[in-house]
C-alpha cells in the first residue's frame, strides 16, 4: 500500500509539470496563460508561440501521462498479480497525472485541459484504442479545423471503441473511458458554447506566431 501511495504522489507530480508555462517563460519570457485562450496546453502554445514549441509541449505532455501510468512497473510487490490489477493501477496513476496537469502544484494550480496527457495514459493502458482515437481526432480536425471539437469527439469515441470494437470487458477500464469523456466535456464547456455560437477559433498551426510582445 505504501508503494501505491508513493507512486500516486509521483504520478501527480509528473502530471503537474507545466510544460507550456515553462517553455513560454524559459524561451520566450512570457506566461502562455496571459495570451491566446489563456490555457496552459499544447493548442494554445501552437497558437501563441508557433509550431515547434507547440510540438514540444504536445509530446512532453503526452509523455507525462505515459510515464505516470508506467510507474506500475516499479512496484515489485505487484509483479505477481494478473493483468487486471496492473491495468487498474495504471488507471489510478494515469488519472492522477491528468489531475496534476489540470491543477499543477508547480504553476499555481492553473493548468491545461489534459487532452495530451490523457492520450499518453490511453497509450500506456491500451495503445490500439488510443491510436483509433487519434485517427478520429485527426479526421475531425482535417474536416473542421476545430481542435476542441476534435478532442471532444475523440474522447467520446474512446469508451465506445473500447467496448464495441476492441471488446474490452474490464469494468474499471470502461469506467475510466466514460470518466475521461465526461472530463473532456467539462473542461471544454466554453469551447462547446463557442462552437454552438459559431465563434470558436479554427486551428492554423502552420502560421507564424503572433507577436503579442513576444521576443
Amino acid at each position: 500500500m505504501l508503494e501505491i501511495i508513493i507512486c500516486g504522489i509521483f504520478a501527480y507530480l509528473i502530471g503537474s509539470i507545466p510544460t507550456a508555462v515553462w517553455v513560454g517563460k524559459g524561451f520566450y519570457e512570457v506566461d502562455i496563460r496571459d495570451y491566446g485562450s489563456g490555457n496552459a496546453g499544447a493548442t494554445n502554445t501552437f497558437r501563441v508561440l508557433g509550431t515547434w514549441p507547440g510540438i514540444a509541449v504536445l509530446l512532453i505532455d503526452m509523455l507525462k501521462g505515459l510515464l505516470a501510468a508506467s510507474l506500475v512497473y516499479l512496484q515489485h510487490e505487484y509483479t505477481w498479480v494478473d493483468q487486471f490489477h496492473w491495468v487498474n493501477l495504471k488507471l489510478i496513476y494515469g488519472g492522477l497525472a491528468v489531475l496534476g496537469h489540470l491543477y499543477p502544484v508547480f504553476a499555481d494550480f492553473r493548468g491545461g485541459k489534459g487532452i495530451a496527457t490523457l492520450f499518453g495514459v490511453m497509450v500506456a493502458i491500451h495503445y490500439l484504442p488510443a491510436l483509433a482515437c487519434a485517427a478520429v481526432f485527426l479526421t475531425i480536425l482535417l474536416a473542421t479545423r476545430y481542435v476542441s471539437l476534435s478532442s471532444i469527439t475523440a474522447a467520446i469515441s474512446f469508451p465506445i471503441l473500447t467496448v464495441v470494437v476492441f471488446q474490452k470487458d474490464n469494468p474499471y477500464f470502461i469506467a475510466f473511458g466514460i470518466c475521461a469523456a465526461v472530463l473532456v466535456l467539462f473542461t471544454h464547456q466554453k469551447n462547446i458554447k463557442r462552437l454552438l455560437l459559431g465563434s470558436e477559433s479554427k486551428a492554423n498551426i502552420y502560421r507564424k506566431k503572433k507577436s503579442h510582445g513576444i521576443r
